[in-house]
């Protein structure tokens, strides 16, 4: 029970009243821009050359917001007698973003690399049927997105680098070998051998 009638509501009006000699701390937008963390999740930016129209992004999207469309190729055979291959060649990639939930999950199981967050977020419209961006926009924002953030010092080389390092160092070794049946220079004050003394 509160000492005297009325001290909540003198409470409540004294936070209101420090609130009000407060300097204000909104931003202006858009006159201001904000300050964005560097990862944030604006949109999705597409990095078309390491898609592979596998279409795990569409599947494994919970509002069904991707829309891929693609054809079948044939690669001619690279040397002769080999045969040909057929691959997926992206006709379209579309995201609506009137139905995107931001969940990220598109991202996390595209096996090569190909979805991205932006920071962008200016992309509003007058027309719900325009929130579905074609590959072209989404190409345009992967240039957005930021580079990732520096390895910790302690941290251990990623397995990617370190298969290519691996790989770079045993063919230095290999080419400073010199191959079988070849002596290495010889010392120029040795006596010749098996000629006429």
């Amino acid at each position: 029970m509160s000492p005297f009638p009325g001290s909540g509501l003198a409470k409540g009006l004294a936070v209101t009243l420090r609130t009000m000699t407060k300097k204000t701390v909104t931003a202006q937008y858009p006159d201001a821009q904000p300050e964005l963390p560097p990862r944030t999740r604006g949109v999705i930016g597409l990095f078309e050359e390491n898609c592979t129209v596998c279409m795990l992004c569409a599947r494994e999207c919970p509002d069904w917001c991707i829309y891929i469309d693609s054809h079948k190729e044939t690669v001619p055979a690279a040397a002769p007698g080999g045969r040909e291959r057929s691959r997926n060649v992206l006709d379209r990639f579309a995201i609506d973003f009137s139905l995107c939930m931001y969940c990220g999950i598109c991202i996390e199981v595209c096996p090569f690399d190909a979805l991205f967050w932006s920071p962008e977020f200016e992309y509003a419209e007058t027309d719900i049927h325009e929130l579905t961006h074609e590959r072209d926009k989404l190409r345009d924002w992967m240039w957005t997105v930021p580079a990732p953030p520096a390895l910790d010092p302690g941290a251990e080389e990623p397995k990617e680098i370190a298969a290519a390092r691996k790989t770079a160092e045993k063919l230095a070794t290999a080419q400073a070998q010199p191959e079988p049946g070849v002596t290495g220079p010889t010392d120029p004050t040795d006596p010749p051998q098996g000629g006429a003394s």
